[in-house]
């Protein structure tokens, strides 16, 4: 029988096979001889709480350097808009070649705590780096470090959490790790205020290598032997070695799989439009107040923050239930709206205000991207090269945000920035709409009932 597909308002039809591996016979929700820790998706108690605090430190290390530097670059070391997007993208430039490469690594490797520990340990080195010596070239150097140590984090931490508890309990594990590192976010956010308020702008960085640190710390924590490493590369169904075995490449996974590949251009445009809004609203708030810049980016982290958490839950408690796409879509639907709203005002409360609506977007995307790739590569053994790939893609688009919108300010002000930004929201939003499918939910359900 073939599976029906739900689509977002609920008729159902049988559409072209949607999900791409194996389609041809069905798939069990999860393995039947799995342990009963990851049966239960409890997870040993020890390790579950260790990783609870890894995605709460690494919140300030996983990209925490970003709108804090743009701020220490622009308002204390005097660079211009055009620099400061240079250096952000050069980090970015360096996530995004990594990013598959990482991702492949992490599917063939057992040693994935060892993996986050050295990462973080280079993100805190190059941070030190970034606060003794903020000139153009050894800032270029240390960002495309950090960069390409930043693109270790989320395919690592989504196969521990894979592997520790079970496809079956996932989407609720992810929810809670996205929820505890939005409320890192707003934690460091808070220390890093006041820290380049009261001690000094670079205090910011120091902060980044204290908490990455304490991130290795939390990483040795977890057990390594309750992973399960082949279901934290997508292999839960059971089958032979010798089948396995004959699965197809990572790559043809990825190229072969058109609802991935319109997926993952939708979500590239959107980082594409959001990945400069934050830095740019920093830079606009710094105008006249260069000793409170600090404050002000970390007032708007925290009130996105205070949004994400409850988003990542959400995502965590429903998505299952009703499906990723119409959560995903409120979030798109999020972004354009924030860009327009920025040019109507300059006042710094209004303008922090705004940022309760990335916390909409950035909360809900957080926690699903991770679902839809999983969704999408069930079965393969190739999940987290797929997730580092598409991380890739958006990573691109992230990292051109920065200089796009750099060069858009120094000629046009920052009022046509974030309009050229919303409008390449407003694609992202309509793209997703109309070609990208349901993949989990009710979708998912029939799927494997089939």
């Amino acid at each position: 029988m073939k599976p029906f597909r739900h689509d977002l308002i609920g008729n159902s039809h049988e559409p072209s096979e949607i999900f791409c591996p194996d389609a041809s016979r069905p798939q069990p929700a999860f393995s039947t001889e799995m342990s009963a820790v990851q049966t239960t998706g409890t997870g040993p108690i020890r390790s579950r709480t260790a990783l609870d605090w890894l995605n709460f430190l690494l919140a300030d290390v996983q990209g925490g350097v970003g709108p804090f530097l743009a701020i220490y670059l622009w308002s204390s070391q005097g660079w211009d808009a055009t620099h400061v997007g240079i250096v952000m993208t050069v980090a970015g430039i360096a996530t995004v070649a990594m990013r598959a490469p990482a991702g492949a690594f992490v599917d063939w490797t057992v040693r994935k705590r060892a993996l986050i520990v050295a990462a973080a340990g280079i993100v805190g080195a190059g941070a030190i780096v970034l606060s003794l010596f903020p000139s153009f070239w050894p800032a270029a150097a240390a960002q495309a470090l950090i960069g390409a140590c930043d693109a270790v984090f989320p395919p690592a931490l989504a196969a521990i959490s894979l592997g520790l508890v079970g496809r079956q309990a996932f989407t609720g594990r992810v929810g809670r790790n996205e929820a505890f590192n939005h409320a890192g976010n707003a934690f460091t956010a808070i220390a890093a205020g006041l820290a380049g308020y009261l001690i000094a702008p670079a205090a910011v960085l120091w902060l980044v290598a204290l908490f990455a640190a304490l991130s290795a710390g939390a990483a040795l924590l977890i057990e390594p032997h309750e992973i399960d490493h082949a279901l934290a590369r997508g292999l839960d169904d059971n089958r032979s070695d010798e089948e396995i075995g004959k699965r197809p490449s990572g790559l043809r996974v990825i190229f072969e799989c058109k609802p991935l590949l319109i997926f993952t251009a939708a979500i590239t445009l959107f980082h594409f439009a959001n990945a400069a809004m934050l830095p740019l609203v920093g830079e606009r708030l710094s105008l006249g107040h260069k000793d409170s810049g600090s404050l002000f980016i970390a007032a708007c982290i925290i009130a996105a923050q205070i949004v994400m958490v409850p988003m990542a839950i959400l995502v965590g408690a429903k998505s299952d239930a009703i499906g990723r796409k119409p959560l995903f879509l409120l979030g798109f639907a999020a972004l354009p709206i924030r860009g327009v709203l920025y040019t109507l005002a300059d006042d710094p409360s209004y303008l922090v205000s705004i940022q309760l609506l990335d916390g909409v977007g950035a909360g809900l995307f957080g926690a699903l991207f991770p679902l839809v790739v999983a969704d999408l590569t069930k079965g393969t053994g190739h999940y987290n090269l797929a997730l580092g790939a598409s991380g890739a893609a958006w990573g691109l688009g992230a990292a051109l945000s920065n200089s796009v919108a750099g060069f858009i300010v120094d000629k046009a002000g920052f009022n046509a920035a974030f309009l050229f930004l919303a409008g390449a929201a407003t694609l992202a939003f309509l793209l997703f709409w109309f070609a990208v499918p349901e993949t989990g939910g009710r979708a998912n359900r029939e799927k494997t009932r089939s």
